[in-house]
């Protein structure tokens, strides 16, 4: 067994780690989607729906990153897990050390790191879908970097192996390109620029703004006045939700974080692709 199949397992919380199965409904076009440990619906989809246990996802996504990646970033790799919707939606963020990136602004140094994100979903709430960035190990703030590349396929029984592979292989090129842009980030002082002004623009939200604004003060009593300081309060941002940084989650009964988590990295990114961002970065 090579190194990330004993992580995957060995990680894998138990709760994700089920069989399915489906059932009908009372509706014709519809059917349960059951959790065969439990015996309890966690899904309603179409009657067309087919998908695979969380376990025998991964383990393709898994099996095939093992014949494109060195053995020691297998054995240094780190795996995390989130999940949501009672298991049904899940969630392998993993974390590769071997590759990686030091970032120096002129007050201090900090180290990326490579990471793969990969999802899966059994009750139709997601793609299989895999995106790759990097992890700021300072402040362990994930961060899926630039035009993050995504791999998507619907929630049929096969995994779109080929795409990924091709997308892996550029992965660890596109890391060390993104982390050069990182570090001209990192040397571009914005101290001439009304960073207030600047991010009520982008969030289009003066309360929003206001908090975002001290948790960039925060980022530059450490990184100093600088384009990559910005850029890591907003990575603080989608990376926390309590009192680190004063953007709590709202309690909305489900257990939902982990993908109102995700969302906020997409957010980021959003954040970084507009125009206003990219003004600065020009500047």
């Amino acid at each position: 067994m090579s190194y990330l199949n004993q992580k995957l397992f060995e990680t894998m919380p138990q709760e994700i780690n089920f069989d399915i199965a489906f059932e009908p409904t009372r509706m014709r076009e519809h059917k349960y989607v059951v959790n065969t440990v439990t015996d309890e619906p966690i899904g309603i989809v179409g009657k067309s729906f087919n998908a695979v246990d969380h376990a025998t996802f991964y383990q393709n996504v898994v099996n095939t990153m093992t014949d494109h990646l060195s053995v020691d970033a297998q054995r240094t790799a780190e795996i995390r897990w989130r999940h949501a919707r009672n298991g049904a939606w899940t969630m392998m963020d993993m974390r590769l050390p071997d590759v990686s990136r030091t970032i120096s602004t002129s007050r201090h140094d900090t180290n990326l790191e490579q990471r793969i994100i990969a999802l899966h979903g059994v009750d139709g709430s997601c793609s299989n879908t895999t995106l790759f960035g990097a992890i700021d190990m300072f402040c362990t703030n994930g961060m899926i970097i630039g035009k993050y590349d995504r791999i998507r396929k619907k929630n049929t029984s096969n995994f779109s192996i080929s795409m990924f592979v091709r997308e892996l292989n550029r992965a660890k090129h596109d890391f060390y390109a993104e982390g050069d842009k990182l570090q001209e980030w990192a040397l571009t002082s914005i101290a001439h620029v009304n960073v207030h002004e600047l991010l009520k623009g982008i969030m289009k939200s003066d309360r929003k703004a206001d908090k975002m604004y001290a948790l960039y003060r925060t980022e530059v009593s450490t990184r100093g006045e600088n384009v990559f300081a910005l850029y890591s309060a907003f990575t603080n941002y989608s990376s926390y939700a309590d009192e680190r940084n004063g953007f709590s989650l709202k309690e909305t009964g489900g257990d939902t974080q982990a993908i109102s988590m995700l969302r906020r990295e997409h957010e980021v990114a959003s954040w970084v692709d507009s125009g206003a961002f990219k003004s600065l970065v020009a500047a």
